[in-house]
């Protein structure tokens, strides 16, 4: 057990889904696992493995942020010997081409600063997706109806953002969309030499203003989740 994960050592599988709502990881464990069992409630921060495919799968939350995000990835790697780690969660649209309910499959991850900073110091490390995680994703996104892009997103330490002229120049090099966990996800992945990748669905528009409801939100993340069991499964 760790601070924040009071599973034990076999409840957990090596490939974990992370959404940053632990009500989330309910509904996708519910939906998707076969016999999904409760591993993990500490703090509210719920935790389900189960079975897709026969693969044992672990769907756990969180948390919003790269902070909170980094505590879990960290403990999933270190102490429970995760292996294959996939963000599923919902981001904001930055460009015009990239509509409400699309699927950003992340290939990079732009950042201001992540809790990695302190070990970078001067550098401006490039975190990027597992090539073959991101390759598997791909092809099992073919297979469904949403609009799928692929590309980079810009990992906000802010919700509250009061940077217009930054947005300005994520939109003008191409960032797909903003949320704000993927680059320390990717960060400690490459560090810990593990799979990792951002499967994000577009929940609102910093252009249009458009925004889901969370009924509509919920509704249209089935995609999301299956192409990232499919993706992970796929790499045996």
């Amino acid at each position: 057990m760790t601070p924040h994960i009071n599973a034990a050592k076999g409840d957990i599988a090596e490939i974990v889904l992370m959404p940053g709502d632990p009500y989330r990881a309910k509904w996708a464990a519910e939906n998707f696992l076969t016999k999904p069992r409760l591993i993990n409630q500490v703090r509210g921060m719920l935790g389900f493995t189960g079975l897709y495919k026969d693969t044992e799968i672990t769907v756990h939350g969180s948390g919003m942020g790269m902070p909170s995000l980094s505590i879990y990835v960290n403990e999933l790697i270190r102490e429970y010997d995760a292996k294959t780690l996939i963000r599923i969660g919902s981001c904001g649209g930055m460009q015009k081409h990239v509509k409400i309910r699309d699927i950003i499959l992340a290939q990079t991850a732009s950042s201001t600063q992540t809790p990695s900073s302190a070990i970078f110091r001067e550098l401006n490390f490039a975190p990027c997706a597992d090539f073959d995680l991101l390759s598997a994703a791909a092809e099992a996104s073919k297979k469904k109806k949403s609009k799928i892009h692929i590309g980079g997103i810009y990992s906000s330490d802010v919700f509250y953002d009061e940077r217009p002229d930054l947005n300005e120049q994520m939109v003008r090099h191409g960032i797909l969309g903003v949320e704000m966990e993927a680059a320390e996800l990717y960060n400690l992945a490459a560090r810990h030499g593990c799979k990792a990748l951002a499967v994000l669905t577009v929940s609102d528009h910093l252009q249009t203003g458009e925004a889901l409801s969370p009924e509509d939100r919920q509704n249209s993340f089935g995609d999301m989740v299956e192409i990232a069991l499919e993706a992970a499964t796929a790499l045996g």
